[in-house]
């Protein structure tokens, strides 16, 4: 079907307060919205409150609002520009809870103004926990044994039944904020007051634990002739208890059978054929618990998400600019491919490579804080790498975070193993470090996934980049066949110089004589 053809402009809500969860992931999406809405011809008016912008850049949208992201001051954006439609689902949580505000004030109804992307009953359908809960039921699904609450004794009385401990999961909060994990009476009384307080709707849910459970997410596309495609698999190389954006996460799903793939995959289309999400992109989270397949539906964003920067990235389908035209009432086939403008974007991706994302962190700015990783977002930021395997790939993401340190080290003394296996035992920054250097100081393979929960896969690869840096250190004279196999493992020519005590520009010298250089390759898409 074409373009609506009753929409002549269109307020987009931006990405809001530069804060963790909430920052330049949804400028990146909203600036593509905006370009690709006025490429289609439509007057763009945007409202952001952060300045420091792409897309509050003056040729980004037709009028620009620099304010704050709250139902009265849209409103004054509304009256003074009177748009056909309002695309609420690209500036992250606090664009949709903007726009859910001014539904229910009676804004959008008084000025005319349409609600594009998703609808509110299909925001309150994937936002609200108990409403996805019998979603999820509803279509043959699982979901983890839970009770909502809206008051402390509310709380208390539900955790009798559940038994400690409990996932604490605010509703229409974003980046994990006021969720956590509670062991004891004074960790809920503690993280669910927060969670309450923090909820627009005063609401939380208390989760039985699925702590240490493998974690995915699937980023899902549908429009308004209900064709559904899968953008993009990812998993999180931590388990269950390590917010996603906290996590190592890779792409496409590693560790998978077929058969759970597909499972998955069923689910995520059911939900988001269920919830209603019929002109948009939206991301669904699951656990899998790693003793008996049992795969449970965690939850999901009616929206464009921080993850789906990453798979827009990682697959070349630009998430962000096919939502905001979807959104204009056209079909995922009659949306051509950017690049060889033939392929529609009906047709899914294929990763025949590895994507690995690392967080960055900046607890050295944050002296006081817990460096200990939750459910609650504390990641400043990610690097992203694109590999042939998951080690090579791996190894480069962690040095494109530049930070000192981020780079997994073979050459320093490994340290205690029992020292090393108490360490690991927690999410925190570095840990596959200490993983690496565990594997080295004689930790098994079995020791470290119980001690971590990380699936044995993942493991078994970091034990491989400990052969292959043993490899590069046993050989008396490095020879093309070791620095080949090094450089497809994404040893840099640093490492490999510490490795044979020597320097980086060596190293560098000896590779390229040797006709060792790296060569570069596109996306499919």
């Amino acid at each position: 079907m074409p373009r609506r053809t009753d929409i002549s402009s269109v307020l987009v809500i931006g990405s809001g307060p530069i804060v963790i969860g909430q920052a330049c992931e949804f400028d990146y999406s909203g600036t593509q919205a905006c370009r690709v809405l006025r490429a289609e011809g439509l007057r763009v008016v945007l409202v952001n409150s952060n300045p420091a912008t792409i897309m509050t850049d003056p040729d980004i949208a037709d009028a620009t609002y620099v304010e704050p992201i709250t139902a009265g001051f849209v409103e004054k954006v509304i009256a003074a520009e009177r748009p056909d439609a309002l695309l609420a689902t690209l500036g992250g949580q606090t664009a949709l809870n903007a726009a859910v505000a001014l539904h229910e004030s009676g804004v959008l109804e008084r000025y005319g103004v349409e609600l594009i992307g998703a609808s509110i009953e299909a925001i309150g359908r994937g936002e609200n926990r108990e409403t996805f809960k019998q979603i999820v039921a509803e279509i043959g699904g699982e979901t983890a044994r839970s009770a909502i609450c809206h008051s402390m004794d509310e709380c208390l009385k539900a955790v009798e039944d559940l038994g400690y401990p409990v996932v604490v999961r605010p509703s229409f909060t974003m980046g994990g904020a006021g969720s956590g994990m509670a062991f004891d009476a004074d960790d809920l009384y503690r993280i669910a007051g927060s969670g309450l307080a923090l909820s627009p709707t005063t609401e939380v849910l208390l989760e039985e634990s699925i702590l240490g459970w493998k974690e995915y997410e699937l980023e899902v596309m549908r429009d308004g002739a209900d064709n559904v495609v899968i953008v993009c698999s990812i998993e999180n190389v931590d388990p269950m208890g390590v917010h996603t954006g906290d996590s190592v996460t890779v792409a496409p799903a590693l560790t998978l059978t077929d058969r759970e793939y597909q499972v998955m995959r069923d689910l995520a289309i059911d939900v988001i054929r269920a919830v209603g999400v019929d002109t948009g992109g939206c991301n669904i989270q699951f656990a899998v618990n790693p003793d008996t397949g049992r795969i449970v539906i965690i939850e999901m964003n009616p929206r464009v998400s921080r993850s789906s920067a990453l798979a827009s990235k990682a697959t070349g389908f630009p998430i962000a600019k096919i939502a905001a035209k979807v959104a204009l009432g056209y079909t995922l086939d009659e949306i051509p491919n950017d690049i060889t403008q033939q392929t529609p974007a009906s047709f899914e991706p294929t990763l025949d490579y590895v994507v690995v994302k690392v967080p960055r962190f900046a607890f050295e700015k944050f002296p006081a804080a817990d460096t200990t990783l939750t459910t609650h977002m504390k990641s400043v930021g990610e690097a992203m790498a694109i590999g042939r395997s998951f080690t090579e790939a791996l190894q480069k993401a962690m040095r494109s975070a530049e930070k000192a340190g981020s780079e997994l080290d073979f050459a320093s003394e490994a340290g205690d193993v029992a020292e090393l296996l108490a360490r690991v035992s927690r999410g925190y920054d570095g840990r596959l470090g200490d993983v690496v250097a565990a594997l080295r100081a004689g930790a098994t393979v079995e020791q470290l996934c119980e001690a971590t929960r990380i699936d044995p896969w993942f493991v078994d690869q970091l034990l491989l980049l400990c052969e292959v840096a043993e490899e590069v250190r046993g050989v008396e004279h490095v020879t093309p066949q070791v620095l080949r196999r090094a450089k497809r493992h994404g040893f840099s020519d640093s490492q490999i110089a510490a490795l044979r005590h020597s320097s980086a520009e060596v190293i560098r010298g000896v590779r390229q004589t040797l006709g060792i250089r790296p060569v570069f390759k596109t996306v499919d898409t």
